[in-house]
């Protein structure tokens, strides 16, 4: 039988194929050195920079931004950013520039003329002097409505324009509740000459002249209203000594009468009278 016997190529010995890797490597370099050799160009000079061009219409740096839409009426975001603000500024505008600061005074005093410190609680107080306000200023809030914050609405007229229209009944009602004398003392306090007439005296002069009539007036309602109840406490200190009852307070038993009266003569309704027609006339 005969063997047939195939031939295999003989391995290449190591230092053969180490030298024929370093081959390949330097053949690659080279030819990458030459490819950016051949990509390189020639330097170019820098182009000088063209001057700039006069503007064909310069004006004269102002700046004018338009707040309102292309119909003429404010966009809702201006009118949001001003919602905004207004509430921010609502309390101080509600307690200097309205008669809550007056009727507040005047329901708190009657509180502490009936020995009751905590009741009503302040919020129930505050809340009967919000909406007695709004009721008291509803034609002044009317009337600036209709002359200034609707056209402005409208786009008839722009945010300075509205703002002085609407201004006026509201300096209107501070007018007809302020004394002369406390303007007087508030121009006297600016160094500032008295106005000639009422419709000149200036808003940061108005307001705080507005106030202090305001808390004079209701001092004096509140006067008023503690003298039933003083003579109350005194008739019954008076009795309580007579009887030789000196240790016990006199304030828990004046404090059932005087209730008592309060509730007889319906002295909340004669209160909340008093101040609505303290302001009749003038909305």
């Amino acid at each position: 039988m005969t063997r047939f016997l195939t031939s295999r190529p003989a391995a290449l010995p190591p230092a053969r194929t180490a030298a024929l890797g370093v081959a390949a490597v330097l053949l690659t370099a080279l030819l990458l050195w030459l490819s950016a050799s051949a990509g390189h160009t020639a330097p170019i000079d820098p182009i000088p920079p063209v001057a700039p061009t006069d503007p064909a219409n310069p004006g004269g740096g102002s700046v004018n931004i338009e707040i309102n839409g292309l119909d003429g009426k404010p966009s809702t975001a201006v009118l949001t950013l001003i919602g905004i603000t207004l509430l921010s500024v609502a309390p101080a505008l509600l307690l200097m520039m309205t008669s809550f600061t007056k009727i507040f005074v005047v329901l708190a005093m009657t509180r502490n003329a009936l020995s009751l410190p905590s009741i009503p609680p302040n919020q129930v107080l505050a809340g009967l002097a919000l909406f007695l306000s709004i009721f008291v200023m509803w034609p002044v809030i009317n009337e600036m409505n209709t002359a200034g914050i609707q056209p402005y609405l409208n786009g008839t007229l722009d945010f300075n324009g509205a703002v002085g229209a609407a201004s006026g009944p509201l300096q209107q009602f501070m007018l007809a509740h302020t004394r002369e004398e406390d303007i007087a003392l508030m121009s006297r306090a600016a160094a500032a000459e008295n106005p000639a007439t009422p419709e000149a005296v200036p808003m940061q002069t108005l307001i705080p002249a507005f106030m202090i009539s305001e808390l004079r007036a209701a001092f004096i309602i509140g006067f008023v209203i503690f003298i039933p109840f003083l003579v109350i406490d005194l008739v019954v200190s008076a009795a309580l000594m007579s009887m030789g009852m000196m240790m016990l307070p006199p304030v828990m038993i004046s404090l059932p009468f005087k209730i008592l009266l309060f509730v007889l003569v319906d002295g909340w309704g004669l209160i909340i009278t008093s101040l609505i027609q303290s302001y009749a006339g003038t909305g």
